[in-house]
């Protein structure tokens, strides 16, 4: 077995929809990057990558390349659970958090585990929680959101 841990933080800004476990979230403001920006699936590729002992998103989905530019994190998700499959693991288990003071991300939480699951996780292995950050740091202050993740992986 292996686990990995991720990590992801995005600036939130105007103009851009925000994108989060797959989920086109009502709100104001989006998340500023190179893809769509979604860090609940960065923070859970990263945690598989690290599983795998193969670097991190930036090394599989660099910013420096146009190819990525504006793509869904779903299709990247999805291109990283191939890796899982070519090297002979399953997922086991990921456990995820995405750290926001607004919106409230509670109502959304199923759509995202049915988008996550739709690229081969299974629901039944991915758990996601919402928090604030209890008006702390840039994310306390609404300047930006972050999710951790956590993954197990098996060999077959």
């Amino acid at each position: 077995m292996r686990i990995g841990s991720g990590y992801d933080s995005h600036r939130l800004v105007e103009g851009r929809r925000l994108i989060i476990g797959g989920v086109d979230i009502p709100f104001e403001k989006g998340l500023h990057g190179h893809s769509d920006a979604d860090v609940l699936c960065h923070a859970i590729i990263d945690a598989i990558l690290g599983a795998l002992g193969e670097g991190d998103i930036g090394t599989h989905f660099p910013d420096t390349d146009s190819t990525w530019k504006d793509s869904s994190s779903i299709a990247l998700l999805a291109r990283t659970i191939e890796l899982v499959k070519q090297h002979g693991f399953e997922i086991l288990w990921i456990d995820s958090t995405v750290i926001a003071e607004r919106p409230k991300l509670q109502p959304h939480i199923e759509m995202m585990k049915k988008n996550i699951a739709g690229v081969g996780i299974p629901s039944g292995t991915l758990n996601i929680k919402a928090k604030t950050n209890e008006g702390m740091g840039f994310i306390g202050s609404g300047e930006g959101i972050a999710a951790q993740a956590v993954c197990l992986l098996k060999s077959v």
